[in-house]
């Protein structure tokens, strides 16, 4: 398949700079050129367009057949994402559709209404009928998806914070992420960059004259309860980043100087979605390709075996290492999370004296 896109990518640069040279020609200062096109020409040319049209399909249909596997919209793992999913594969239907009819017509009457000695174009110069048709399907369309999108919007950013909520912070810097857990009262405590001290431990800025902060639980390790409702609330230390949840089909921007929020119910614990056929498949492939790169994968001092997990990442280019910005996270029950949790110091206990 690589093989086959570079021939098409080298085939295209060439016909480019055929045309660039025809343009640098015609546009030469007192050329005497008069080419002008003929019969032939156009039949030429409207064969041409019906050949890029079955190009196209054929492009489209091998997308499909070798890159069509998507599995991240069959493995969502919130309450919230089968929404957005359908509201995802509703949208790829429809430009598929509209594509695929709008090309054909497009290429099929360049053909058939292709120049030929002695016919004379049909000009409209109005067409009211016309105009309403492609104006007003477009516009049903378009508002369908917009309602149906802020509907979907609507009802996963407006949940109601309940007592079984889960509070946890999730705190951007260049480059990685911090989480912090409200701890038995289930408030965060009040926090400020301005307030971080790494001489005494407070990496992230907690108030120590803050009751609410002496409980929280600072983690490089994102642990959630499977069927629990989880809070999230977001604050960068720097810049711009982006806190990217790809399997809960979560994002939220992390802005300096304010706090952001996403809340969703993870439904499907880490061991769950390890048995999942499509991350099965996914898994042995990337271990497939690391057993072929053996060498690269020991000197980078990484492990030689890949093993699922979800992750926490950076959305925006945040800086030469944004790319390895990134937290993994653990879906368990509950059991398993109370039971980490305990094991975790609190803040109170964390500060150098």
């Amino acid at each position: 398949m690589t093989a086959f896109l570079t021939i098409i990518i080298v085939l295209f640069i060439a016909v480019a700079i055929w045309q660039m040279v025809k343009i640098f020609d015609l546009a030469q200062v007192g050329s005497s050129n008069t080419q002008v096109a003929n019969d032939k020409d156009n039949t030429i040319n409207g064969y041409l367009m019906m050949g890029f049209l079955v190009f196209i399909y054929a492009i489209t249909i091998a997308s499909f057949w070798y890159l069509g596997d998507l599995p991240l919209m069959s493995n969502s793992a919130s309450a919230h994402g089968p929404q957005l999913d359908n509201l995802m594969i509703i949208s790829m239907v429809l430009i598929f559709i509209v594509q695929t009819i709008t090309q054909f017509l497009l290429h099929y009457f360049a053909f058939k209404y292709k120049g030929e000695k002695g016919r004379k174009a049909l000009f409209y110069a109005d067409n009211n009928l016309l105009e309403a048709i492609w104006t007003i399907i477009p516009v049903i369309v378009l508002a369908g998806l917009i309602i149906y999108g802020l509907f979907t919007w609507s009802s996963i950013m407006n949940v109601e914070e309940t007592d079984d909520t889960l509070v946890v912070e999730l705190y951007a810097q260049q480059f990685n992420w911090k989480a912090r857990y409200a701890g038995d009262d289930n408030v965060l405590g009040m926090a400020n960059v301005r307030l971080i001290d790494n001489d005494k431990a407070n990496i992230l800025g907690l108030d120590e004259s803050d009751p609410n902060a002496q409980d929280d639980v600072i983690t490089t390790e994102l642990h959630l309860p499977v069927g629990r409702p989880v809070l999230f609330k977001m604050r960068s230390q720097d810049v711009l980043h982006s806190a990217y949840m790809p399997h809960f089909r979560a994002q939220m921007n992390c802005v300096p100087g304010m706090v952001t929020q996403f809340g969703f119910t993870p439904t499907v614990t880490t061991e769950e979605m390890r048995q999942n056929p499509d991350i099965i498949e996914k898994v042995a492939n990337i271990n497939k390709i690391r057993t072929e790169n053996k060498e690269q994968i020991e000197e980078a001092g990484q492990e030689l075996r890949y093993e699922f997990d979800y992750l926490l990442l950076c959305n925006k280019i945040c800086g030469k290492s944004h790319y390895n910005m990134q937290m993994k996270i653990i879906v368990e029950t509950q059991e398993e999370y109370d039971a980490w949790i305990k094991e975790q110091k609190i803040f109170a206990n964390t500060l150098i004296k």
